[in-house]
């Protein structure tokens, strides 16, 4: 027999303007069970959590907590304005006879020391002190919104490991669907304002998903052809009966208001990249590039080497240079040491985590078409502005909110929208995740999937990276970096552990080290030759010497009456483009074989 509930929600009803946001959701929580509550961006689930936790009010229903059960709740917007600093406001949040040490130790494990006034503190920071607060105690539910926003790998995986060792029944709201799956085993669902249970692990939520609202659409056609069954007997029936004629016509008119009130499934994101002009092969080539901030090396000594068509993952802990090597990969920051050198034709478009490239003023059609009418471009074709919003779930009347007034899901959504309107062959992608329900996750990765350039992307989530990677790029601690072939799964098995706080760079991996080969095991390196060394040193200039060219030719054919006015030389130039950049490509792929030879000789 199950146990009897700790927190108790009932028929819970809240709604704004004239759709309900919550019609009926219930929530029952017993102790030790750990749930997953599920739903899109603005289907309620913080409203919600938010009620379970006593801080807002419901139109109607009821609440229950087990008298004596402690509760503490993680908001996505913590207040500590009122406290003198970070370690008063976590030492709030204990009951009598608490641990005082316990919140010592979690501000040094989230890597706050309780000193930080809370005037001078980071949105990241200012969550990684509310979830120490929420975590000291030891509660007997633990009600969480987006614990890991803000949080690098090394914390997440920490976190993974607190929570796991805890006795606390558990309420979960996260985009990470590896957090998800490892901390809950049963998911609540909140769909148009109701919710449904399923007491199976998240990795089953997909399926599940899809054959309710298969069902619903089966009942939805079954409606439908009642409702014309009974319009047509309205019109052509027998008459003779009057009193049974008067029920039927109650029961079409009840039918018909069923059919108004049924609330159908929100509409799915379409995204679809335009794509520009295919690059070169060779998209990055980085040489012993190094960077150092006041004498401390962020990066040292890395070589890497980008060819269309790749996803490159950059992971590591906050604070260990990520950001820095993506601007230096990408040519916004020129590096200290070395050279990068980038691939021909790129047209590069980036989508960056601060969401800083977005104007609070502007509404959100005008972020969109740039204030230039009402049509957005995609894929060379005009898109009216409306059309294009409600494939990335946002309202028509949402076309003149404010983008300051907009929630972070919806930020990150209108990022992406604009991001995919505009051409590009390189997607750099800093912290995409960020704020984004899973539906929406899904169709990003497999519009990555899909896009024929190239993308970088920096990311915390390791389901997303292993979704989408072909290769990881990796911090091993003092500015040091290293290319692993594969997704996050892959590289954890190739170097033994995940990604260490910067702290713990130095340690030696928990693994039985392999035996050394011997000297006379190891396969002889073929050198270079001379006329292959003389091909590798001259082999550059040649590949500027055609991009200058295929420059040349470009700049002739943009002339649009060229072709009407000399029909010969549009044909003329348009063969010599097209030698041009079949010439470049084969020297870039001549240039990158001979530089991998030359590696491997050097060893």
């Amino acid at each position: 027999m199950a146990a009897p509930p700790i927190l108790l929600l009932q028929d819970i009803r809240l709604g704004f303007g004239t759709t309900p946001l919550l019609a009926g959701a219930t929530l029952s929580v017993s102790p030790g069970e750990r749930l997953a509550l599920i739903g899109r961006n603005g289907s309620g689930k913080s409203t919600l959590l938010k009620i379970a936790a006593g801080l807002a009010q419901p139109d109607g229903g009821s609440r229950f907590v087990q008298p004596g059960a402690t509760l503490r709740y993680l908001e996505q917007e913590p207040d500590l304005s009122a406290y003198a600093n970070v370690l008063t406001y976590v030492e709030a949040g204990l009951a009598p006879g608490d641990d005082p040490y316990r919140a010592h130790y979690l501000l040094e494990q989230l890597g706050l020391t309780g000193e930080e006034q809370p005037a001078n503190l980071s949105g990241g920071e200012a969550r990684r002190a509310a979830l120490a607060r929420a975590l000291a105690p030891l509660p007997d539910i633990l009600l969480l919104d987006e614990p890991t926003n803000h949080l690098d790998l090394p914390a997440i995986e920490w976190l993974e490991g607190e929570i796991g060792a805890m006795r606390s029944a558990l309420v979960l709201i996260s985009h990470d669907r590896r957090f998800l799956s490892s901390m809950t085993r049963e998911m609540v669902w909140l769909d148009r304002g109701t919710t449904r249970r399923l007491a199976r692990g998240f990795a089953h939520f997909e399926t599940w998903r899809d054959e309710v609202l298969e069902q619903e659409e089966r009942e939805a056609h079954k409606l439908d052809r009642q409702i014309a069954r009974e319009e047509d007997w309205m019109r052509y029936g027998v008459t003779a009966r009057r009193k049974r004629n008067v029920r039927r016509v109650a029961e079409l008119a009840g039918l018909r208001q069923q059919r108004r009130e049924r609330r159908a499934a929100q509409g799915g994101v379409r995204m679809a990249a335009a794509e520009g002009e295919a690059s070169g092969t060779l998209v990055i080539a980085a040489e012993g590039i190094g960077k150092s901030y006041n004498g401390r090396a962020v990066v040292r000594d890395f070589s890497t080497r980008v060819i269309r068509g790749d996803r490159v993952g950059i992971v590591g802990p906050n604070g260990a240079g990520k950001t820095t090597l993506l601007s230096m990969l990408t040519g916004v920051l020129a590096p200290d040491e070395g050279e990068v050198r980038l691939g021909t034709n790129l047209e590069m478009v980036t989508l960056d985590q601060k969401r800083e490239a977005l104007d609070g003023a502007l509404g959100v059609a005008e972020t969109l078409t740039g204030k230039r009418g009402d049509q957005v471009w995609v894929n060379g074709q005009p898109r009216h502005v409306i059309g294009y919003m409600k494939d990335f779930l946002f309202l028509p009347e949402q076309a003149r909110t404010p983008v300051s007034a907009l929630s972070g899901g919806e930020r990150g959504r209108l990022l992406l929208a604009r991001a995919f309107a505009t051409p590009s062959n390189l997607l750099v992608l800093d912290e995409p995740t960020n704020d984004l329900d899973l539906e929406t996750l899904d169709l990003l990765q497999e519009q990555i999937a899909d896009y024929a350039g190239t993308v970088i992307v920096v990311s915390h989530d390791r389901d997303f990276l292993d979704r989408v990677c072909t290769n990881v790029i990796a911090w091993e601690g003092e500015g040091r970096w290293q290319d692993y072939p594969g997704g996050y799964s892959d590289m954890v098995a190739q170097r033994g552990h995940g990604v260490r706080a910067r702290a713990e760079a130095g340690k030696p991996a928990a693994t039985t080290p392999k035996p050394a080969a011997k000297p006379d095991a190891a396969p002889a390196r073929k050198k270079l030759s001379f006329k292959d060394q003389h091909e590798l040193d001259t082999l550059p200039a040649k590949m500027r010497k055609l991009e200058a060219e295929a420059a040349r030719l470009r700049e002739i054919l943009a002339d649009p009456g060229l072709y009407t006015r000399d029909r010969a030389r549009f044909d003329k130039a348009s063969e010599l483009l097209a030698r041009s950049e079949a010439s470049l490509a084969e020297a870039e792929e001549r240039w990158l074989e001979l530089e991998m030879l030359r590696e491997d000789a050097a060893g």
